[in-house]
């Protein structure tokens, strides 16, 4: 499979959340990609661990304070870019990148200090994409292409 390049910043869409066009960093630093959210709280049902979170993102009045519940798909410490580790709660999930659905697996995160309420992490990146960080929106600009020749 051919890699895609994508950008230092992309537009992604989250289909089963019916969230579309929102900005995503590319961070190649991170391992795992994650998700700007608050109030986390992790909850049980039917015998099974879940949780539920606020999103957050004040740009998009369709997604801030939205409230989501997901079962856990794993829970485990992450290193910050300061070193700093913190336990972290993990779901799955589907974004679409480029056309194309991907599953992914988010960690939430508090990322009120950052501009961009979602991360891609390398776990994600690896044997799908290249990164030209001197270029954004790269899969955006492809689908205009597309579209014009079609």
């Amino acid at each position: 499979m051919e890699k895609l390049v994508i950008g230092r910043v992309e537009r992604i869409d989250l289909p089963d959340w019916e969230l579309l066009n929102l900005d995503a960093k590319i961070d190649t630093g991170a391992f795992s990609s994650s998700l700007h959210c608050h109030h986390i709280e992790v909850f049980e049902r039917n015998e099974a661990k879940w949780v539920r979170f606020h999103l957050l993102d004040p740009e998009y009045n369709s997604y801030n304070e939205r409230l989501m519940e997901f079962p856990v798909s794993d829970q485990r410490v992450v290193k910050s870019s300061n070193g700093i580790g913190e336990e972290r709660i993990f779901i799955q999930t589907v974004i679409t990148l480029y056309n194309q659905k991907f599953n992914i697996e988010l960690s939430l995160s508090n990322r009120a200090e950052m501009k961009y309420p979602i991360l891609l992490g390398r776990k994600f990146l690896a044997k799908k994409f290249v990164v030209d960080v001197s270029r954004t929106y790269l899969s955006e600009k492809h689908a205009l292409k597309e579209r014009r020749t079609s």
